[in-house]
């Protein structure tokens, strides 16, 4: 039987007094990526926001592994195993990569193999070679990989991915994509939001749409590769690749 490594549970989001978010569910399996789908203003964000505790769920929950997460401040839910690659990266400019990762490496992690700055420069060789340069002169690509590479050494449980491929060049998007598969090979736990939908459905296992704030598909990646109509209406997508 698969483990549950998030459960969303019919969580109602609010900006202010906008209603964003309207009973959202699903549920990520351990080390499987999860795509979570939509046009612009979806509500995709705003769901990884809900997910890491910048935005409180007026409704519903939200379980890591079976433990309550909705309603705590972001710090906890980090300690607790969850990490995020926030939108536009975020990366700390003025400090040398090596210095962005160690401010990051917060816990040894509950498997068996941890990740260490070690680790961080096999997966990642352009870092390891640029560890002492400030990160504000990396290029946009080595950036990107820099702000997931922060996430890694807090060693998640479940990873989130905020449009990790956003304004990168194509060589660049397929580094992303082939750095997600070995992730996940690996046995990480993934929630990928992504605009670039041939991407998301290259690395992931399963797919929620989301529209104007509701869960309008949930199903395999395979489903949506399959279903031209869901593509067309709901992605924008004319002809699936």
């Amino acid at each position: 039987m698969a483990i549950e490594a998030l459960k969303v549970t019919n969580i109602d989001t609010y900006y202010g007094e906008s209603h964003v978010l309207h009973g959202v569910s699903f549920a990520l399996e351990e080390g499987r990526v999860l795509a979570l789908l939509g046009r612009n203003g979806a509500g995709k964000t705003t769901c990884i926001s809900s997910i890491i505790g910048f935005l409180n769920v007026r409704n519903g929950s939200i379980d890591l592994y079976g433990t309550r997460i909705s309603g705590l401040v972001p710090e906890a839910i980090s300690q607790l195993g969850v990490g995020l690659v926030p939108q536009g990266r975020r990366i700390f400019t003025s400090l040398s990569v090596r210095e962005n990762l160690m401010i990051a490496r917060q816990r040894e992690g509950q498997t068996g193999r941890p990740w260490t700055l070690q680790r961080i420069f096999e997966l990642f060789p352009h870092l390891g070679e640029r560890q002492r340069q400030l990160a504000g002169y990396l290029s946009g690509g080595e950036q990107q990989m820099l702000a997931i590479a922060r996430a890694l050494i807090g060693n998640p449980r479940v990873l989130l991915l905020d449009e990790p491929s956003e304004g990168l060049a194509p060589l660049i998007v397929a580094e992303i994509g082939r750095t997600i598969k070995v992730l996940k090979d690996g046995g990480q736990s993934i929630v990928l939001v992504e605009q670039n939908s041939n991407l998301a459905l290259d690395v992931s296992d399963q797919v929620v749409i989301l529209n104007t704030g509701r869960c309008v598909f949930a199903g395999s990646a395979e489903d949506v590769r399959g279903n031209q109509n869901v593509m067309t209406q709901h992605l924008g997508v004319f002809q699936a690749v």
